[in-house]
């Protein structure tokens, strides 16, 4: 039977900080423990989470833009890690990136036509008109006119940029783009039409995204699953639609509690968390949203929960909502 897509097994990833030479047990900051998920062809993984809570480093661990300490992403089957630099350039060539910042993350000295064109020209040689051809076909699948290949990004509005940054990941026919905030720098009118945009994009090319958003609202837009990360763990996995009507972990109905809601006549799930995320540096022992949780227990203080299948099909990492009588 064919695997799905993209297979993250285990990720893990510490930085260490460093220390004299007298130091014993110098300090790490723990970004991502022990995450695992898998992504099928055409389907939208989105990735939510407070500001450190490890969900873009898992984008640039999917890329391996960043080395991983531990476990493996596999891409069609075949561990990244293992990979070669020339066998690594060719497997890129599956998984594209779209970056949050569409101001920074394009070439100012380069033409719009030349930076959708430029990862092609890595692997073959292009002629003018071929290179103009290209330029001008993928402007128009993301809905910008071909004359906007002669212009540099400065002349650009940050939605065009951004269409920009999409059309130069869609060059190669990647079979999954990874998305890092690609619309938080933008309006809300604009990241409704990149939203769009992208799904118009999987209904036509069957391309699938990891999603990595803040935004809730965005999130439920787009999604078809959702894993919720706390402190560099995966704390529920569910689809976006069981997640939304009825989250299971005090942390998910947390933040979907905090999010601001279209619908004022609708009674938020729960109160919202205070205080703040606790340091990656030295997490707290057990769950590590107990310190935040109004129905932590002694057991949450001590033992680190895990992923436990619930009836409906989603993972839930609580002690309390998802005991292991509840997994199926």
């Amino acid at each position: 039977m064919k695997g799905p897509l993209l297979k993250v097994e285990n990720l893990v990833k510490h930085y260490p900080l460093g220390g004299g030479i007298f130091n014993k047990d110098p300090l790490v900051v723990r970004a991502v423990q022990d995450v695992s998920f898998s992504v099928e062809t055409g389907e939208t993984l989105c990735i939510v989470g407070e500001s450190g809570c490890g969900k873009s480093t898992v984008a640039r661990l999917l890329m391996r833009l960043s080395e991983p300490t531990e476990g493996r992403v596999l891409l069609e089957g075949t561990d990244i890690a293992s990979l070669n630099a020339h066998a690594l350039r060719d497997g890129r060539r599956r998984m594209q990136m779209v970056f949050q910042d569409p101001y920074s993350s394009l070439n100012p000295r380069l033409t719009a036509g030349q930076i959708i064109t430029e990862p092609v020209e890595n692997f073959e040689r292009l002629s003018r008109r071929k290179r103009e051809a290209l330029a001008a076909e993928l402007l128009q699948k993301v809905g910008l006119a071909p004359e906007i290949m002669h212009r540099l990004p400065s002349d650009l509005s940050g939605g065009q940029r951004q269409r920009v940054s999409i059309a130069r990941a869609l060059s190669l026919k990647p079979a999954i783009i990874i998305a890092d905030e690609a619309v938080s720098a933008l309006d809300v009118s604009v990241q409704a039409q990149i939203l769009n945009l992208l799904m118009d994009i999987q209904e036509e090319l069957g391309v699938a995204f990891v999603f990595i958003s803040h935004d809730l609202g965005v999130v439920e837009h787009i999604g078809h699953r959702v894993a919720v990360m706390y402190l560099g763990r995966i704390v529920e996995l569910a689809s976006c639609e069981a997640l939304f009507a009825n989250p299971v972990h005090p942390y998910t109905e947390a933040l979907i509690a905090a999010a601001p809601a279209p619908d004022h006549t609708k009674a938020p799930h729960a109160v919202p968390i205070e205080g703040e995320v606790p340091s990656s540096v030295s997490p707290p022992t057990g769950c590590a949203f107990h310190p935040r949780c109004p129905l932590a227990e002694e057991r949450c203080r001590v033992e680190v929960p895990a992923l436990t299948p619930m009836p409906d099909g989603r993972l839930v990492a609580c002690h309390v909502r998802a005991p292991a009588e509840a997994s199926v």
